[in-house]
């Protein structure tokens, strides 16, 4: 077995790919751009320089779909071939060679760079997400994240909106009717990280401890949503550097939010981008904060940018590391407990995914859940097992060793081995190379705290144990820290005898919000002994609660005066920015027999513009899911949902083309689809006519 990992372990981290990089070192771009927001395209140029490491006779650079204008040689034209993927030299490169290397380019980008339309053209946004190898489809530039670059950028806008890009901003020179920004970047970084975003924001400008400016962008509308949204980025900041132990290693750090982000963030080198669901007022921040976010983002700029991944096998290293870290910085804001419950509920996913075969973490199509969760597991139980010292030493020596470089696992590996003293071939072989998650290792680690202790010792327990323990343990209920455990009680029981009452009972009568929360989530049915206390539910400070409460009382108590009484104590309830709380009570509304009939045109045409493509897309599934349950369509949201079939945020358009598929079966509505077909837009019209054949 011993020689057999020796084998694998050596296939894994020593198999070399035939790189470009072999051949070139790309040191500089200077990026010059103008964007046109309302017309969907980017033009411009982009200079590389760039040394000749040996003897070779082509030379690539990836371009996606774009029109090549010119193309120069150290500042002389050149021919070149072009298959709308990749742009070729094919010309004898000597080595030592200096040369540099100009394209100019026009472009309408269908990925990478998304143009996002508003109601108000002021709220009009343009963002990147390059994330693997994107970034070439607006940008000529190296797909291969090996190739580390110092891109400084210069970009043309509209003067009406505000352009952040990587680095710092050297100059911003207002033109006729746009401003040119110039940025500056001291360091290379992959391609993949280039990145910028167009908008309407105001800045809070912020300095750290160790002195690197930090900037907090907000829409001007949502003034009130600052603090709560960016609480505790001061601190966090702080942590991570002292904790990592390296210095930041930009020169500043900027956080944007955007609308219909792909992802919940993404690490751009010294600029953030997260998604404006993020955005949320004091009541938000109860349930939906971007603390994790936050922290996880920002370690990226250490994990990711600053050392990068060789390939896909060792994506753990930047998204393991990443997700490790966030807790921990979790941990310093909310307690130990809290990390180790994070933990705890992670393991359980884990070991179901055992259940179904297991991923190793050195898969490079593993899941999110392997990369991030089995990936933070495995630096948790690292450092348990090599010690604290060890541990940061080994981050500090593997960080400055591969500082604007890219790495592999067996890298990080032979430094934790030679600064713990320890061979660590079977910790590898555990936790790396298996595709089962070691469950019995993970759970004796959270044997170290008393809350995951003590979860695991309620898996064990039967419904009549656990009932004992509830009423043997009365202190759950006034603990912050407890929360979980009651959650985890209450997920096993039912309101049926009168002792599960009680626990449920006692879980909402606690003064912790969370705790009564969790009577909303899993209460059902609701004892009529209870209403009165439950009701007491619509008025608590937690949007998600609110949500779950009105749905419930609703389904529980079908007379028509309960059901206008919880109508009218949160009709002005908008909740999250999704519109979670105002969407369920819109559609409440219509279908409560008897409520404000003369009023329910007016809300049936507000859930129908809900669902319209310059909404939020987090709003719009909200308003397509209510409209499928009261079969509620018309032509305007049958339209709006094909539109959404189209949606660059994948999750979206994947539950809208299911739910588009389910409709066309219903003949009515396959009716109405078809005799839209021929009014949409061209792409959309060919989509649905598609869709009608199948």
């Amino acid at each position: 077995m011993k020689l057999l990992f020796a084998i694998l372990f050596q296939c894994l981290f020593f198999f070399s790919f035939s790189q470009q990089t072999a051949y070139f070192d790309v040191k500089h771009a200077e990026v010059s751009v103008a964007i046109q927001p309302e017309l969907k395209e980017i033009s411009g140029s982009v200079v590389y320089r760039f040394e000749v490491l040996k003897d070779t006779n082509m030379f690539a650079i990836d371009a996606k779909n774009m029109t090549i204008k010119n193309v120069f040689l150290d500042e002389k034209t050149i021919d070149f071939e072009y298959d709308n993927e990749q742009i070729k030299l094919n010309k004898n490169f000597n080595k030592s060679d200096l040369s540099s290397l100009k394209i100019e380019y026009y472009a309408k980008p269908k990925k990478a760079l998304y143009f996002i339309t508003s109601e108000s053209k002021a709220a009009n946004q343009v963002w990147t997400q390059g994330q693997g190898k994107y970034t070439s489809n607006w940008l000529p530039s190296f797909d291969d994240m090996n190739e580390k670059i110092e891109f400084d950028i210069t970009i043309e806008a509209p003067s009406a909106y505000e352009v952040v890009a990587n680095g710092k901003l050297l100059e911003k020179e207002t033109l006729k009717a746009s401003t040119r920004w110039k940025y500056d970047m001291h360091s290379p970084m992959s391609s993949y990280l280039v990145a910028l975003t167009i908008g309407k924001y105001d800045v809070i400008h912020k300095t750290s401890n160790s002195g690197i400016p930090l900037e907090l962008y907000y829409y001007p509308s949502a003034k009130n949503y600052v603090e709560p949204t960016y609480r505790y980025s001061d601190q966090i900041f702080d942590f991570l550097e002292e904790e990592i132990g390296v210095p930041f290693p930009w020169q500043n750090y900027k956080q944007v939010p955007v609308k219909d982000f792909l992802y919940a963030g993404m690490e751009n080198t010294s600029l953030t981008i997260f998604s404006d669901s993020f955005l949320i007022d004091s009541i938000g921040f109860t349930d939906k904060n971007y603390i994790n976010v936050n922290a996880h983002e920002l370690a990226h700029q250490w994990f990711g940018d600053l050392v990068t991944e060789e390939n896909s096998e060792h994506h753990w290293l930047q998204e393991g590391f990443a997700t490790y870290y966030a807790l921990l910085a979790e941990k310093e804001v909310f307690g130990e407990d809290y990390f180790y419950t994070a933990l705890y509920k992670t393991a359980k996913q884990l070991e179901a995914l055992n259940e179904q075969g297991g991923e190793s973490l050195l898969n490079p199509k593993a899941s999110s859940l392997t990369f991030y969760q089995r990936g933070a597991w495995a630096v948790f139980a690292l450092r348990n097992l090599i010690g604290d010292r060890a541990f940061q030493k080994s981050v500090k020596k593997y960080l400055t060793e591969y500082a604007y470089k890219n790495a592999n696992t067996h890298d990080f590996i032979n430094i934790a081995s030679a600064k713990s003293q320890l061979k660590l071939n079977d910790f590898v072989e555990k936790w790396f190379v298996s595709k089962d998650f070691p469950i019995a290792d993970a759970k004796l680690l959270l044997q170290q705290n008393k809350i995951s202790k003590t979860l695991l010792e309620l898996d064990e327990m039967s419904k009549e144990e656990v009932i004992s323990f509830a009423e043997s343990n009365p202190e759950i209920y006034t603990s912050e820290a407890q929360l979980v455990v009651v959650e985890t009680i209450l997920q096993r029981l039912l309101p049926n005898s009168e002792a599960e009452k009680a626990i449920f009972s006692k879980a909402l009568h606690s003064e912790i919000l969370k705790t009564r929360q969790a009577v909303a989530l899993y209460m059902n049915p609701i004892p009529v002994e209870l209403k009165a206390d439950f009701e007491k539910l619509l008025t608590d400070k937690s949007y998600l609660t609110i949500e779950k409460a009105l749905m419930k009382l609703w389904v529980n108590f079908p007379f028509t005066n309960d059901r206008k009484r919880y109508l009218d104590a949160t009709k002005n309830v908008v909740g999250f920015r999704d519109r979670n709380v105002e969407t369920l009570w819109l559609t409440l509304a219509l279908i409560t027999e008897g409520y404000q009939e003369t009023n329910k045109k007016q809300y049936y045409d507000t859930l129908v513009a809900y669902t319209n493509p310059t909404e939020h897309f987090e709003v719009r599934q909200y308003a397509f899911q209510y409209l499928y349950q009261i079969q509620g369509w018309n032509e305007k949201s049958l339209a709006n949902l094909v539109n959404a079939c189209r949606h660059p945020v994948w999750q979206f358009s994947k539950f809208s083309k299911e739910l588009l598929t389910e409709l066309i079966s219903d003949k009515e509505y396959k009716i109405m689809l078809e005799s839209i077909a021929d009014n949409l837009p061209t792409e959309e019209q060919m989509f649905l006519k598609q869709q009608l054949k199948k």
